[in-house]
């Protein structure tokens, strides 16, 4: 008999199962699902007010030395010639031969010999991996996983909360700034998951407790609640943004997903860019949508999807029920011929319940507002 490998915990578990908080396995790491306040608040909270997430077990690792930003720029999809040092940028690592997306991570550029990654905790060996089987002499991986903290502070009150510990504010989207707290270095990070105004913080394990207490303290008098991983789900799932293993994998290309946007086209070279680019000019067969109810529906990943009784299509990636929206939405890898407005039947429970294909967000973002 073969012992399961034990879940690795966040340097703030404890202060979680002092909240109360609900666990569950996320990447092979042991994280919030919920507080007792719930979803359905710790939701509302982000959109009306404030929220704080532990995202710790995403995963952290740095391409270091002479021609790192270059080495990155040819790998992984997105153009680096498209933001500059400070900003950071949403990129996919997909598979050379097939195109299929590895992992989705976001790219944080310093400078031209040293970028942060941060993938998706699952994922983070695979891409450290791949990176070191080719990285070129003097560029070195090195996989950071677990000697950083990831907070994130979202919903309209998060500039208020970052002020009163002292960390910078009002930088541009998907922009950056390093500051000192207790010691250390924070970086400071204008972006999130959830389609509210907000924050990432990246900061060493050092400081986990300090920063965390500081935050929760700051966000009192504003409402903020902590969040679980299930909120983020709820959150992420109105802006119809994809999870990795959920709406998108290897078997999932970027024109598939609708990801393109994330795709440096013009590049001379990426993971996968042949494959890609045919597929881009013959057009991909099948194409990530959203599905809202037009009844009480709640879908869910796995049901099936169809045009008719007796037409099947697909099944749903991604669903839940929004709770901004008070209806079922989500998201179904459908064959491209598909009207973008069609009405489509989930299967729900053996009931064929009727939802309205339509193009996410499913609600208002305010991600990018100043």
């Amino acid at each position: 008999m073969v012992d399961e490998p034990a879940l690795l915990h966040s340097p703030l578990h404890d202060r979680h199962a002092a909240l109360g908080a609900k666990f569950a396995e996320f990447g092979g790491w042991s994280m919030p699902l919920e507080y007792p306040t719930g979803v359905v608040k710790e939701h509302t909270a982000v959109r009306e007010a404030v929220g704080i997430f532990d995202v710790s077990h995403l995963g952290k690792a740095t391409v270091s030395g002479p021609g790192a930003a270059s080495y990155v720029d040819a790998t992984l999809t997105n153009s680096l010639a498209k933001i500059r040092p400070g900003k950071a940028q949403y990129t996919l690592c997909c598979d050379e031969e097939t195109g299929g997306i590895v992992d989705d991570l976001i790219v944080y550029w310093h400078d031209d010999e040293r970028v942060l990654l941060v993938p998706n905790a699952a994922n983070t060996a695979e891409v450290v991996r791949r990176l070191e089987a080719s990285a070129p002499a003097g560029v070195t991986v090195t996989d950071e996983h677990r000697d950083h903290v990831v907070l994130a502070v979202q919903g309209r009150f998060s500039d208020e909360v970052l002020t009163a510990v002292g960390l910078p504010v009002g930088h541009d989207y998907m922009s950056f700034a390093e500051a000192p707290f207790e010691g250390a270095t924070v970086v400071v990070c204008r972006t999130g998951y959830t389609g509210e105004r907000g924050y990432e913080l990246v900061a060493p394990v050092a400081v986990a407790e300090p920063l965390w207490d500081a935050l929760v303290a700051a966000g009192e008098p504003h409402g903020m609640l902590a969040c679980g991983l299930g909120a983020r789900d709820t959150l992420r799932t109105e802006m119809g943004y994809p999870l990795h293993g959920q709406d998108i994998s290897l078997d999932v290309t970027p024109n598939e997903a609708r990801l393109g946007w994330a795709v440096g086209w013009k590049k001379d070279a990426f993971w996968g860019r042949d494959v890609l680019l045919a597929e881009r000019a013959e057009g991909p067969k099948r194409v990530l949508r959203g599905l809202v109810a037009t009844g009480r529906g709640i879908p869910r990943p796995h049901m099936s999807v169809s045009l008719s009784a007796d037409v099947l299509l697909g099944e749903v990636t991604s669903g839940t029920f929004s709770p901004t929206l008070r209806k079922g939405v989500g998201l179904a890898l459908l064959p491209a011929f598909v009207a973008e407005d069609a009405e489509v039947g989930v299967d729900i429970r053996g009931r064929r319940e009727i939802f309205q294909l339509t193009k996410p967000p499913f609600v208002d973002p305010s991600v990018r507002e100043d």
